[in-house]
């Protein structure tokens, strides 16, 4: 689960590697994800290089904590102690908690899809390149849906 990029044995054959940041109540955070957080990794789908946990209290200051002050809501979160590879930074910490709302919570994942690897590899091996990339949110589609049936 430590792994970092300095332990990749070369970026060239690394996946394609994602961040998230989600926000989370601070009064309902229950700590279901985190196995199937576990899970993913566990099944080689994703590898997290950095995950850190945010807060932004009611006047809007934002900090980093640590996983031994979180409540994992009965999930042992140490088992992602040690999940760092310097990628973020404190200037994403500060960018994440703009994003966020007063008295939030948030967790900053960046992992590698690991399941892309073979296939990104062959890309690059073939001069290759990503030149766009994006993701429809679920809210979006469904709200697209709902817009659909009620046209109709």
């Amino acid at each position: 689960m430590t792994d970092d990029l300095a332990g990749l044995e070369s970026l060239e054959e690394t996946g394609p590697i994602d961040y998230l940041v989600i926000e989370f109540p601070r009064t309902n955070f229950t700590g279901e994800a985190f196995p199937l957080l576990l899970d993913l990794v566990d099944s080689k789908t994703i590898r997290i290089l950095d995950l850190v946990f945010v807060l932004k209290d009611e006047e809007g200051n934002v900090g980093a904590i640590e996983l031994d002050q979180l409540d994992g809501g009965g999930f042992d979160l140490t088992v992602f102690a040690g999940v760092h590879s310097g990628l973020i930074g404190d200037d994403d910490v500060a960018e994440a908690g703009e994003a966020l709302l007063p008295s939030t919570a948030a967790a900053v994942i960046v992992f590698e899809n690991v399941w892309a690897a073979p296939f990104a590899a062959a890309v690059r091996r073939a001069g290759g390149q990503l030149v766009a990339s994006g993701r429809i949110p679920v809210q979006a589609i469904l709200a697209s849906l709902d817009e659909i049936e009620a046209a109709d």
